[in-house]
């Protein structure tokens, strides 16, 4: 905890953002420094709650109230040691999750949250500054290689854990650079990409070798792979983006979400010289409510889009909790986004009906309204409203709606491994696939989720690898049982 009347004295904190006449000109992060002070006085507001049910809302079982005492009574570096007990990259999260240990605070019960994630962000962000991190390779190696697919948070954590085990890990990446989703999926305004460079330098430092441009299953056999290593981990995400297969779906103008975001990505890395996708000037339709949809929303600002509109299929969430989600569960609840706040408009209740085109391009798009059945308060499904329809016009559609989990036609079929009813990879629950020491994580098994679970997943699957190898593991265990599902 951090003082215990702190969350009486100070009101809910956060940093204020650029103004967004200044940041829509740039892809640099929007926040503005939080002084010291203030920082220290939001870990005050830490409450002495008996049960700290932040850490059940954390995926990754974080010593929140632990961080906080540490930050309120000025003792940084203990502060750091405590985070990074738990969390391999704390200003990956610190800048990206979407905080559900804040929805679970008990000062949320009929408060505002302490402000969890940015003192988490402080904390790293000054552990760097004054030098405390500092690359940890291990003492001894066990003579053990292990080869990990994909270099999302899933694969990193994953391999930063085995390595720090003492076995030989090198990380296989398909694209140019290593990072995965950070690098190419985020927008540099939400992440900074030497944010990511710092890190993979560490990790470099501790032994850890990357092999990028390597498609595994396709430039490299997966049979190879699976000879060459005494184990191997797939965490290649969930890629396989979610389709609209409805008329005009072929026209040139309608673009998957990652299209538009990693072309954006790769022309700020220097990569390429032009996006491969252009909303310059454009009248913009972002179908899909999500982050990536918001991610579209703020790409498309920056790009100097004509217009955006934002379509959800869903209804418009409520602002406040929603009675069939008590806390501490994770609301289903109205969030706007810094993108949100940059402009365009947001429509709910939308189902797109067909893309209309001339010149094989599209240049509209057919609407219909929708209405929702609930059962115990979730929406189950939609009936279109009669006399609804409605043309918008386009000349960008970016589909943000989510995706279906792994490429199928890559390693996965390679090694003929078994899929649960979503498609993604089926394990046990010690992450081993269908094939005898070959294991997922993340995404890849569990379906598309947060950054948290992602880091999680590759924590927990790299302990299955080290018992798989070494018959035990003094690998750390996760430290909290997480909220049951509703």
């Amino acid at each position: 905890m951090g003082k215990p009347t702190g969350f009486m004295e100070h009101d809910r904190q956060l940093p204020d953002r650029r103004p967004v006449e200044e940041r829509v000109g740039d892809f640099r992060e929007i926040y503005r420094p939080f002084p010291e002070q203030t920082l220290r006085d939001q870990a005050a507001r830490c409450m002495d709650c008996g049960v700290p049910t932040c850490h059940a809302g954390c995926p990754l079982g974080n010593r929140i109230p632990d961080w906080n005492d540490e930050v309120y009574h000025g003792r940084w570096e203990a502060a750091f040691r405590q985070l990074m007990a738990t969390n391999n990259f704390p200003e990956f999260t610190g800048r990206l999750c979407p905080a559900p240990c804040e929805e679970a605070c008990v000062l949320a019960i009929n408060a505002p949250a302490v402000t969890i994630e940015q003192i988490e962000k402080t904390i790293i962000e000054k552990a760097f500054e004054k030098g405390w991190v500092r690359p940890q390779p291990p003492l001894r190696r066990t003579g053990k290689t292990v080869a990990v697919v994909g270099s999302g948070p899933a694969g990193l954590a994953c391999a930063v854990q085995l390595n720090s085990a003492g076995h030989t890990v090198v990380v296989f990446e398909r694209d140019a650079m290593p990072g995965g989703l950070l690098r190419y999926g985020i927008p540099d305004f939400k992440l900074e990409k030497q944010v990511v460079d710092r890190r993979l330098n560490l990790m470099a430092q501790e032994g850890i070798a990357f092999k990028t441009g390597v498609h595994a299953g396709v430039d490299l056999s997966a049979e190879r792979l699976c000879a060459d290593f005494d184990a191997l981990v797939l965490c290649c995400g969930a890629t396989r983006p979610r389709d609209l297969p409805i008329p005009g779906r072929e026209l040139d103008g309608v673009h998957f979400a990652m299209a538009f975001l990693t072309g954006q990505n790769r022309v700020i890395a220097g990569e390429t010289r032009t996006v491969a996708v252009d909303a310059g000037g454009r009248q913009v339709i972002v179908i899909g409510g999500g982050d990536t949809g918001s991610d579209c929303i703020g790409t498309s600002h920056r790009q100097g889009a004509a217009s955006v509109i934002n379509f959800e299929l869903l209804p418009r969430p409520p602002e406040d909790r929603p009675e069939s989600q008590p806390w501490p569960y994770w609301p289903m609840r109205l969030r706007s986004s810094s993108s949100h706040e940059e402009g365009g408009r947001r429509h709910w209740n939308v189902l797109t009906k067909r893309f209309i085109g001339d010149t094989g391009r599209v240049r509209s798009l057919e609407t219909v309204a929708v209405q929702w059945v609930e059962e115990s308060g979730r929406p189950v499904r939609f009936e279109e409203v009669p006399g609804s329809q409605r043309i918008w016009p386009a000349d960008l559609v970016l589909l943000a709606m989510g995706f279906t989990g792994p490429e199928p036609d890559t390693i996965v079929a390679r090694l003929d491994l078994a899929l649960d009813k979503r498609g993604n990879i089926h394990t046990g629950s010690d992450y081993m696939t269908s094939r005898n020491g070959v294991f997922a994580a993340g995404d890849a098994r569990r379906g598309q989720s947060l950054i948290v679970w992602a880091i999680s997943e590759g924590r927990e699957a790299a302990r299955a690898v080290d018992r798989f190898l070494m018959g035990r593991t003094d690998l750390p265990e996760k430290e909290c049982c997480d909220l049951p599902r509703r």
